[in-house]
């Protein structure tokens, strides 16, 4: 493998970043191209108009190139303009909170950049954990000095699930591959390939003095069985691998094609 692009959602200041970029580098050379600022919850949008600047910076002993743009916009520059050649792999987080079901997929910025990586013809891999007993509490703990240990924990795990993901033939029958860890896992932590649930994610939005507040209460729309799927999986204390196809249409019965069709 030449070399691996690293990149996030959560930007050049995520706890997760310099932890990661090192443990990669156990499997090849690792370029970090991130967003110079969180960037969460927007998918893969692309900057169109405004002009993308670009910095090098350090963080943990690893240099770090930062965009001004969004996470698939580090992916489209890191595969690009910024190096000579293009990476072997796109490796996206680890991202702090899970990465599961469709209502989520479809938002995060980290499923994002990994599905801009398929769009930019590299394979690519998204990494999302989270852990408890509240999210709020876990995620104040995440990026205090006192939790390295688990990044470098949770980091470790999450390059050899990176290394047997891409030593496989995975990419032969999905574009990229979704990967939630706990983060308590350890290399005994069960792994488990998993479908994607089918949930929704509920309101965003609360009214506030001129305007509106983003003011998400976690709640999840289930719209099938849960069992078996990556939220199941992963709420059991497991490692959820989904494969995952970018957006395809499903196959129609005869009789509703022929209802909404017309002749020649």
């Amino acid at each position: 493998m030449s070399w691996i692009l690293l990149t996030n959602d959560d930007g050049i200041d995520s706890p997760a970043l310099a932890p990661f970029a090192r443990a990669l580098s156990d499997l090849a050379e690792t370029r970090v191209v991130v967003p110079d600022q969180e960037r969460s919850w927007i998918s893969k949008a692309i900057t169109r108009f405004d002009l993308v600047t670009h910095e090098v910076v350090e963080r943990g002993g690893v240099e770090m190139h930062t965009v001004s743009g969004f996470p698939a916009d580090s992916v489209q520059i890191g595969v690009g303009p910024l190096f000579d050649d293009p990476p072997a792999l796109v490796v996206s987080g680890i991202n702090l909170g899970f990465n599961y079901g469709a209502g989520y997929a479809l938002g995060s910025g980290t499923v994002g950049a990994a599905f801009e990586g398929w769009e930019a013809g590299v394979p690519a891999i998204a990494l999302s954990t989270q852990g408890g007993p509240t999210w709020d509490g876990w995620q104040a703990f995440s990026r205090t000095g006192a939790a390295l240990p688990m990044w470098e924990q949770i980091s470790m795990v999450a390059t050899a699930v990176v290394d047997s993901i891409r030593s496989s033939e995975i990419f032969e029958h999905a574009d990229i591959v979704s990967v939630n860890l706990p983060a308590d896992v350890s290399p005994k932590t069960p792994r488990k390939v998993s479908p994607m649930a089918r949930v929704r994610y509920g309101r965003l939005y609360a009214a506030a003095d001129g305007g509106f507040n983003h003011d998400y209460w976690g709640d999840v729309v289930e719209l099938g069985d849960m069992e078996g799927t990556d939220i199941a999986v992963t709420n059991a204390g497991m490692v959820s691998i989904t494969p995952l196809r970018a957006p395809a249409s499903p196959t129609l019965p005869d009789v509703l094609v022929q209802s909404l069709e017309t002749a020649d």
